[in-house]
């Protein structure tokens, strides 16, 4: 089949010339590899689309309720700190985008979370100071120049080397996981998600599993698999705390228990002065 050249020249840019051959003019599926490849586009583009909306709800939640109670400050900040990295890493290392789109949305999302939480603080120039400093990094980690010498030779070189890009990759394992443990810490003590998103958590999830299989698929990095198989077993547990506490309201504060015990005490002995 030969599909316009307005239909085939997308096809052939996410899939390749020869599996658009294989799969789309020869009806040939039984080439393992090519539908693979095809499933594993398939589904980077849906994340990477889906990345770009993930966490809209969460701040229209945020907006509206004009508070960010329930949600972890410092889960958002080491999350922003591992995405920040992990963009830098990918767009070095010239991966398809496909394997880390999504990455770039969630990041900028991150940032607008953070701004409003300090914002809704009272913290404006700490907002200010958190958004610039993200900025500054992922502008120092991601640069590059390129000198073209006298023989013709072009050289690569860059603020942050290769090595060193590559060792913050392998923390951002540590630091994605401990992203997560403040939410998964403070649902469990409140009993109660919050203003967490149910449409962010679980999309969350789903997006890490099928991170799984395209990384599997189309890149060849034990660190960023290792990262994303860590980070679904996680993004399993807060997707399970939230499907557990729903509609569940946050636990009543310590505070607001003991000032009721010392009214119902206080009732208690006018009465007894009254009888």
């Amino acid at each position: 089949m030969h599909l316009p050249y307005f239909l085939k020249a997308p096809a052939v840019a996410i899939i390749g010339d020869t599996c658009y051959t294989t799969l789309i003019e020869d009806f040939n599926y039984t080439d393992v590899p090519c539908i693979k490849y095809a499933i594993s586009k398939g589904l980077g583009l849906g994340i990477v689309a889906g990345g770009a909306i993930v966490k809209v709800p969460q701040i229209i939640k945020i907006v509206r309720a004009r508070s960010a109670k329930g949600i972890s400050f410092y889960a958002y900040m080491l999350e922003t700190l591992a995405c920040v990295i992990s963009l830098a890493y990918n767009i070095r290392r010239n991966n398809p985008i496909s394997t880390y789109g999504e990455t770039f949305f969630v990041t900028l999302q991150n940032l607008a979370i953070l701004g409003l939480m300090l914002r809704y603080s009272g913290k404006n120039i700490a907002a200010f100071l958190v958004l610039t400093s993200f900025l500054f990094l992922g502008n120092v980690l991601g640069r590059t120049a390129e000198h073209h010498l006298e023989d013709g030779t072009i050289v690569q070189s860059a603020l942050v080397s290769m090595d060193i890009l590559l060792f913050l990759q392998t923390a951002t394992i540590p630091i994605n996981l401990f992203s997560k443990v403040p939410q998964i810490v403070e649902n469990y003590k409140n009993g109660s998600t919050g203003q967490l998103s149910a449409f962010t958590i679980f999309n969350y999830f789903a997006g890490s599993l099928a991170r799984v299989y395209t990384t599997l698929t189309e890149v060849d990095d034990i660190v960023i698999l290792s990262g994303f198989l860590l980070s679904t077993l996680f993004n399993c547990i807060l997707a399970l705390q939230m499907a557990l506490y729903w509609n569940n309201a946050p636990a009543p504060s310590k505070v607001k228990s003991e000032k009721g015990d010392g009214s119902s005490s206080e009732t208690k002995k006018r009465a007894k002065k009254f009888d």
